[in-house]
């Protein structure tokens, strides 16, 4: 599968198209529940709410809890080299792009355990 998605609304409907939508939830979150970040999402959250809660709760993480920040990217899995090339502009557009980072990674997970089923 493709990763390289200009925006979330893109990758978030690639993963309906896939019928990976609601994996891709439930990814999400059981790695913010193993980060011990508490974050509401119901699974059937529409992808353009999944999309803000996302952005809203990364922006409040890099403003308030930094540490826990770095521990989500560090269980998420975001590949360093990837986070490295984000052009800090301001805090609202990092958080979006760190937002897009987690939703490929997590797309990628769940694709993977898709096709490769245990």
């Amino acid at each position: 599968m493709k990763l390289d998605f200009p925006n979330s609304t893109a990758l978030l409907t690639k993963a309906q198209q896939e019928n990976l939508y609601g994996k891709l939830v439930l990814q999400i979150k059981k790695d913010f529940n193993l980060a011990n970040i508490p974050i509401d999402l119901a699974n059937d959250v529409s992808p353009d709410n999944l999309r803000v809660l996302l952005h809203e709760k990364i922006y409040y993480l890099i403003m308030e809890k930094f540490t826990e920040y770095l521990n989500l990217l560090y269980i998420v899995d975001v590949p360093e080299k990837v986070f490295k090339q984000i052009q800090v502009t301001d805090v609202v557009e990092v958080a979006e792009q760190v937002s897009l980072l987690v939703l490929k990674r997590e797309l990628q997970k769940v694709w993977l355990k898709s096709k490769y089923p245990s």
